[in-house]
């Protein structure tokens, strides 16, 4: 009926497009995404660029095996014990760390060997980005691709509870949890902001990241009231692959 009255119907990046059905389409439109972003960068010589981001669940699961097609290392943390073992076991990660102190001594050694490698990181997000800080290991990438859509339901999990914890509060005490979610989502950007004052590209991978940060108060607005990061279609998708 749309169609009839001249409405155009047209498919972005993911549902629409007939070339974005199944996994394989969303590694396509990801490895797009990640190759372009690690083109934008500066050439680091012989070393190999490290992708940090999370989720991996549904779409989000194309992060660790785009990067890899790209080039990068990639760390990507799930909090979902049976969603990071499912991509295990299909492949689109190379090995599961759940130690934070294992991750860092794991990515030094892959650095070193410069083998392009896929770790499913078991925990929080949060934790990855404030260890490799600690760690003083250069992210050179990093995203998020959380469900921030749906962030008080278990699209996003605050850092200090479990899974099985986080669930429980869900059901029982949603004032509480949305509250813990606002307060990791500072300390998230917290965290980010750190790392990107020492060179990383943060951006946003159209999760609803920036709008969430933005309501939970954390520090992503600049002074002229625009967010600090770009969208992936923003700086990314648009002026490097649509805009041809």
């Amino acid at each position: 009926k749309f169609n009839a009255l001249g409405v155009t119907q047209y498919g972005q990046m993911t549902a629409g497009s007939f070339m974005y059905i199944g996994p394989q389409g969303i590694v396509h439109g990801t490895t797009i995404t990640i190759l372009n972003a690690n083109r934008m960068l500066k050439n680091s010589g012989n070393k190999i660029k490290l992708f940090v981001s999370s989720g991996l669940g549904g779409m989000s699961g194309a992060q660790p095996k785009a990067a890899k097609i790209a080039g990068l290392i990639s760390v990507t943390a799930e909090i979902n014990k049976k969603a990071i073992e499912k991509r295990w076991e299909q492949g689109w990660i190379d090995e599961i760390i759940s130690d934070s102190e294992t991750l860092v001594t794991r990515i030094k050694k892959i650095q070193q060997t410069k083998k392009i490698t896929a770790i499913g990181f078991l925990g929080n997000i949060i934790e990855v980005w404030e260890k490799l800080y600690e760690a003083n290991i250069f992210i050179d990438i990093g995203s998020d691709q959380t469900s921030l859509h749906n962030p008080f339901q278990g699209g996003y999990y605050p850092d200090n509870l479990s899974f099985n914890e986080a669930n429980e509060m869900i059901k029982n005490n949603p004032k509480k949890y949305k509250q813990l979610v606002q307060k990791a989502l500072r300390k998230h950007v917290k965290m980010i902001n750190k790392h990107v004052k020492r060179g990383t590209y943060f951006f946003d991978y159209g999760n609803a990241f920036l709008l969430e940060a933005k309501r939970a108060k954390a520090d992503i607005i600049k002074q002229n009231g625009d967010f600090k990061y770009p969208s992936y279609v923003q700086d990314i998708m648009g002026p490097l692959c649509f805009d041809y």
